[in-house]
């Protein structure tokens, strides 16, 4: 583990810890557990697939201290909870992230991460236009990847194929 991530976890252990104390809120080892496994991970997931990581590391975890940590995380700002369309809500972790936003592939779910300093850019502009301070935003596109418009691209040829067999 590098230096700087044993520092975050420290950090972030910290705001939980003082977090809990201000909500007068147990400090269990299960909830520090699953706050350092979502802070050992590079993706947006549901709160079942980190259950099932956290499962199948032998960590003696139920769902619902997973299901209820989640919301503790999301309500002191360590983490983001996203609903993506009508998919099941992902959550990625926060604290000490950059402000990025989403494009999503309507079939298969897939969600990728972009920056793009004009997006700040217009913030700031309708903030100033509209007399807002604007605190934060979220921007989700929805699309197809690449992969998926090649199992479409196939599917049609397949079709088409099969159309003319039965003709």
């Amino acid at each position: 583990m590098n230096p700087n991530h044993t520092e975050l976890i420290a950090e972030i252990k910290n705001i939980f810890s003082a977090y809990l104390e201000r909500k007068e809120l147990r400090k269990t080892n299960e909830r520090f557990i699953i706050l350092e496994e979502i802070y050992s991970r590079n993706d947006h997931f549901e709160a079942d697939s980190l259950f099932n990581d956290l499962s199948s590391q032998k960590l003696n975890v139920s769902r619902a201290t997973v299901y209820n940590t989640l919301e503790l995380l999301v309500s002191c700002d360590l983490v983001k909870k996203h609903q993506f369309g009508k998919n099941l809500a992902q959550y990625e972790k926060s604290y000490g992230y950059k402000q990025h936003d989403h494009i999503i592939c309507v079939d298969c779910k897939k969600v990728v991460e972009f920056c793009d300093p004009r997006i700040q850019n217009i913030k700031t502009m309708m903030g100033d236009l509209l007399n807002f301070k604007i605190t934060h935003h979220s921007l989700n596109m929805y699309g197809i990847c690449g992969s998926c418009q090649k199992k479409r691209e196939m599917a049609s040829i397949t079709k088409d194929k099969n159309e003319k067999i039965t003709a």
